[in-house]
This record gives C-alpha cells, structure tokens and sequence, in this order.
C-alpha cells in the first residue's frame, strides 16, 4: 500500500510539472510572436529608423512581460509574502499605455478592446504585477471567445475608491463553474493553459489589498471588477471627480 500511494504522489507531481510547463509555453506564446513580428520588421530593408525604434520597444516591453510572467510563476510556487513596491501613476495614463501593447496583440486574433473615458487619478500600485492581471484577464477572455469578441476597460471613481471593469463579450461562464474558478489549475475543459492565470489574478489583488469580483451571464459575457484605493486627495477635487463620472453598471 506505501508504494502504491508513493507511486501515486509521484504521478502527481510529475503531473503537476507538466501542467506548469504547458502554462508557461501557452503563456509565453504570445510576447515570443510580438518579439518575432517585431525584429522581423525591423531587419526589413525598407525600414525606417521610426520603425526600427518601435520595434526596439515593444521587444523591450514584451521582454520586461516574460520576466514578470517568471517573477508571478515563482510567488505562485513560493507562496511568496515579499511585500509589494508601490509607485504613484495617473490611472488613466498607465492604463491607455498598456491598452495600446495588449490591443496591439489580440488584434492578430481578430479581437476588439474598447477603453472608455478614464479617471485621471492618482493610484498607488506596483506597474508590472498590475500589467500582468490585465493581460490574464484579458487572455482569459480570448480564448473563450469567438473572433469579432470584444473586451471594454472602464474605470469610474466612486468616494475614495477606484472601480475597474474588464468586460468581455464572451459565452459567459456557468453557475457551476464560477465558485471554483480562481482556483490554481481549474481549467474547466479549456484547451490552453492550467488555470493559474485567474488564481495569479486573484493574488495580485490580495497584495494591493482587495479582491477581484466577477460576474457573468450565459450567452452575454463576463465582468471582472476590482477597486484599488486612491491616494488622499482634496476632499473638493474627489467630490467633484466622483460627481462628473457616470458610475458603471454592476
């Protein structure tokens, strides 16, 4: 019986290597196409010193991701407690930047993202790990839909909290599956990736101190939503930034 369950364990451990290994291949795909489509215009004869600067950056940006993308794998596996490092950054300006990047790459899946108008806030966050919830949310969402699908950032102030929206025009997600889907490796009979890209969403959150929230319609789509809170402002400037946006639909 001991070796029976020792072999057993074993299994289990080898298949939960594979199921990392086949995570980090999936999530690596696209930033290595970005990075490929990116030297390969730039190695082209006809290129202009612009196009060879623009392909310099997004080779950085997406090099800059994949390292994130390690860091975020081995926290996950450490259950690491390091804390975080904060910085200040105009949501508005932050989120349009990393809009244009993860716009850019679904694109090549026939995809749409939409940003609406954004609060122009200060928010305390760490850049990167905030960079890489947005594009496992927005991965998340791709490969659930059809092409033509379409994912919406929206963002409004509401008292001294900002709420963020991801929404997706997606199947939608079952009753059933929902209460278990920020679990590591509950992929529910999707063909790409283990799960962990919603389990590293939710433990991003947990280190800037709030949670992810969902809620999701068959046939209609899927909203992730979190709040992050704003730096202390003039109690004047936050009443009449919160009174000029139009609160979101839950």
């Amino acid at each position: 019986n001991r070796k029976y369950i020792e072999e057993i364990l074993q299994a289990e451990r080898l298949a939960m290597i594979g199921r990392f290994a086949r995570t980090i291949v999936h999530d690596f795909k696209n930033p290595l196409n970005v990075i490929g489509l990116a030297a390969e215009m730039a190695g082209m004869d006809i290129a202009t010193p612009d196009m060879r600067t623009q392909a310099q950056l997004r080779i950085t940006r997406q090099c800059a991701r994949m390292t994130n993308m390690l860091n975020e794998l081995l926290d996950f596996t450490r259950s690491s407690s390091a804390q975080l490092v904060l910085a200040t950054v105009n949501y508005a300006d932050y989120v349009t930047a990393l809009a244009e990047e993860i716009r850019a790459e679904i694109a090549e899946r026939k995809m749409v993202l939409l940003v609406e108008e954004l609060p122009s806030v200060p928010v305390q966050v760490e850049p990167q790990r905030l960079s890489r919830l947005f594009y496992n949310l927005v991965n998340n969402a791709v490969d659930e839909m059809q092409p033509g699908g379409i994912i919406t950032f929206r963002a409004a102030v509401r008292g001294r909290e900002l709420v963020t929206d991801v929404a997706d025009t997606g199947p939608g997600i079952a009753p059933e599956i929902a209460a278990r889907l920020f679990e590591p490796f509950a992929t529910h009979g999707k063909q790409h990736g283990t799960g962990l890209g919603l389990s590293i969403v939710r433990g991003i959150l947990e280190k800037h101190g709030t949670q992810v929230r969902m809620v999701s319609e068959l046939g209609i789509g899927t909203t992730f939503w979190f709040d992050l809170p704003l730096e202390q402002a003039d109690d004047d400037e936050l009443r009449l930034e919160t009174e000029r946006r139009r609160p979101m639909e839950a």
